[in-house]
C-alpha cells in the first residue's frame, strides 16, 4: 500500500494570489480593518499564517481568534472560487497525474496541505481534481501549525476510515517547498519534490528530497517517483 499525501499550492494549482487575498478579507471582516503587512506564506500552514498575521498587527491571544479566522478565510475563499476558476489554473500534468494514480492498485491519495479542510477542497475543487483524492483521510493546516504532524494526522485518519495501518515509511508527500520536504523527513516519510511553484530545482535539491521532478507533466517519470 502507497499512501500519496499532495500539496496543493504551487504542486497541483495556482490560485493567482486568491489564498492570500483570502487572509485579507477574512481579517477586515473580523477586525473592520486591513492587515497592514502580509507574511510570507510558501509552503507553511493556515494555521501560522493567522497567527503570523494576527501578531504582526497587533492583535493580542491569536490562537483564541482560530476558530473565526477559519470560518471567515472559508467563506473568504468560496466568494472568491469563479474568480480561482477565471483567474488561475491546475498546472500542467496535475490531473493527468492524479488520474494516473488513482488507477493503480494499492495506492490510496490525499492531500497533506497548510490549507484548511474546507479551501482545500475549494481550490482543488475549481479545476475538477478532487475526484480522485480522499479528501476525509487528509492532514490539514486546521488540524495543526506543525506541517510534519499532520503526516501522524492523515495516516490516522486513513486506518480509522479504511482499516488499514500505514508506518509513515509507506506514505509519499509531493510538494514544491524545502518546507515540504522538512515535514516528510522529520514524519519519516518519503518525498517528492516539484519544481513547478515556489521553489528552484536547486533549492530543491539541496533540502535533499527522495526525487525532485521540474513539474508533473512527466506522468511516468511522477509515477516511477512515487512508485520507486
Amino acid at each position: 500500500m502507497r499512501f500519496v499525501l499532495w500539496d496543493i499550492d504551487g504542486t497541483l494549482v495556482d490560485t493567482a494570489g486568491h489564498g492570500a487575498g483570502a487572509f485579507a478579507d477574512a481579517f477586515e471582516v473580523m477586525f473592520g480593518r486591513s492587515p497592514e503587512s502580509r507574511v510570507p506564506m510558501a509552503g507553511r500552514t493556515d494555521h501560522e499564517i493567522a497567527l503570523a498575521i494576527l501578531e504582526r498587527n497587533g492583535v493580542a491571544g491569536g490562537e483564541s481568534h482560530l476558530p473565526g479566522m477559519w470560518r471567515e478565510l472559508e467563506a473568504a475563499l468560496a466568494r472568491k472560487r469563479d474568480a480561482i476558476r477565471a483567474e488561475g489554473r491546475a498546472l500542467p500534468g496535475a490531473a493527468q497525474a492524479l488520474e494516473a494514480l488513482a488507477g493503480r492498485a494499492g495506492v490510496v491519495q490525499s492531500l497533506l496541505t497548510g490549507n484548511i479542510e474546507a479551501n482545500a477542497a475549494t481550490k482543488l475543487g475549481a479545476f475538477g481534481l478532487t475526484r480522485w483524492l480522499d479528501l476525509e483521510i487528509g492532514g490539514y493546516g486546521s488540524d495543526g501549525g506543525v506541517r510534519s504532524e499532520l503526516v501522524a494526522v492523515a495516516l490516522g485518519r486513513a486506518e480509522a476510515k479504511h482499516g488499514i495501518h500505514l508506518p509513515p515509511r509507506d506514505a509519499v508527500l509531493v510538494g514544491d517547498t524545502p518546507l515540504d520536504v522538512a515535514a516528510a523527513r522529520t514524519a519519516g516519510a518519503r518525498v517528492v519534490a516539484v519544481a513547478s511553484g515556489f521553489s528552484s530545482e536547486d533549492e530543491l535539491r539541496a533540502a535533499e528530497p527522495d526525487a525532485v521532478l521540474s513539474d508533473l507533466r512527466d506522468t511516468d517519470a511522477l509515477l516511477a517517483a512515487v512508485l520507486g
